[in-house]
């Protein structure tokens, strides 16, 4: 079946282009405006992915995805201007998965979304019935869900993927190479800093071991620790 995108931007002349060229790529493509609008849309129909630019007049893309994660943990890719690192940092800090800086060249804005699909539905192919659990996080690989202290966790795709690698790697330093390989499936560029905000979202929403003891901890230079206070296991 195509997938189904919703496209948010105000150059109208763009989201023809980038429409039609999507279409031919087998997708299925809403078109919104503005953030109000886009919004609107979600709330009343079910797009499977998100194309938000982040400089629109009126509401702009980041508060526009400010609200959207209020409701829906829809997987984004922001279009963000070149050389704007603020955009892309805030953008990924309130939940974006990943970024394609404008002008861009459509090829690339389709490898970026077929990345983020398949992340979000190749986990569960591929252990459809594994629960994995570190301390008091359990991970389950087919509802693609989190409970910490037995309480849901409400993250997006790729930070599901990024806390998957720790947790099956917890007490043991993963490379941010390997991170970004596995969880955005692209090699990560010399001053990206997609997988820092990743993290640090994921280190907010889980808190602090209850010993007090952080449980993602940056080994500068290499990557990521998952604090393991005890052991862990999987269950097929």
């Amino acid at each position: 079946m195509p997938t189904k995108i919703c496209l948010v931007d105000d150059d109208i002349s763009f989201c023809e282009l980038l429409s039609e060229y999507l279409t031919e790529e087998d997708f299925v493509v809403e078109v919104a405006h503005d953030g109000h609008d886009a919004i609107e849309k979600l709330q009343r129909k079910v797009s499977e992915i998100l194309i938000l630019d982040v400089m629109m007049p009126g509401m702009g893309g980041l508060d526009a995805l400010r609200e959207i994660r209020k409701f829906s943990e829809i997987p984004v890719l922001m279009l963000t201007a070149r050389g704007d690192d603020i955009d892309r940092i805030v953008g990924l800090e309130l939940g974006a998965d990943d970024y394609v800086a404008k002008p861009c060249n459509p090829r690339e804005i389709v490898a970026r979304l077929r990345a983020i699909l398949r992340r979000t539905g190749a986990s569960v192919a591929v252990q459809e019935y594994e629960t994995l659990t570190v301390d008091d996080v359990t991970l389950y690989s087919s509802e693609r869900a989190v409970l910490c202290n037995d309480i849901p966790l409400e993250i997006t795709s790729t930070e599901f993927d990024v806390l998957e690698i720790l947790l099956r790697n917890a007490g043991k330093v993963v490379e941010k190479t390997v991170v970004s390989s596995e969880a955005l499936k692209r090699t990560l560029g010399p001053h990206d800093r997609s997988i820092d905000m990743h993290v640090s979202r994921l280190r907010r929403k889980l808190g602090e071991l209850p010993n007090g003891t952080e449980r993602i901890k940056t080994i500068h230079g290499t990557g990521y620790l998952y604090v393991q206070a005890s052991g862990h296991h999987v269950q097929p």
